[in-house]
């Protein structure tokens, strides 16, 4: 199901056929959490998610996505919005309709990984994990090697 939000000349909207992969690739392929990032998984990566594109008269301007069963998880992904388009509380509202999406209430968990946005995240309940408890398999350079 599409939904869609309004305030002011911003729209975000749940259509992955909205997406301009071209400014979400270009974004996300030189970001620090997702360095070379190839088209192809970006794409991939879409097909398999919940995604919230950010868009105003001239296009789109952010993305957030979430990875999720909508029963008991959810990972919130590759937020971001274009640096010219920052400090209008955009990056707020995209995380504030990407949580408090109806389907997505009643969770057990969600997870996110950032480096610089704590105090955003903290916002909406993200508190950091529990040492001791989660796990992971990090491969940084999976984009990047052997090409």
């Amino acid at each position: 199901m599409t939904r869609e939000w309004t305030r002011g000349e911003y729209v975000i909207s749940t259509d992955p056929g909205r997406l301009d992969l071209a400014i979400v690739h270009a974004f996300l392929a030189r970001a620090y959490w997702s360095v070379g990032l190839p088209r192809a998984v970006l794409e991939r990566a879409v097909e398999h998610s919940l995604v919230f594109g950010l868009y105003c008269a001239a296009g789109q301007v952010g993305f957030a996505r979430v990875v999720t069963d909508y029963a008991t998880f959810a990972y919130l992904a590759d937020v971001f919005v274009l640096e010219e388009c920052r400090g209008r509380g955009l990056g707020k509202w995209l995380v504030e309709v990407a949580v408090t999406l109806p389907e997505l209430q009643g969770l057990r968990r969600w997870l996110l990984a950032t480096a610089d946005a704590h105090d955003l995240y903290r916002q909406f309940g993200f508190t950091d994990a529990t040492p001791g408890r989660l796990m992971e398999i990090v491969d940084l350079d999976v984009y990047t090697r052997g090409r």
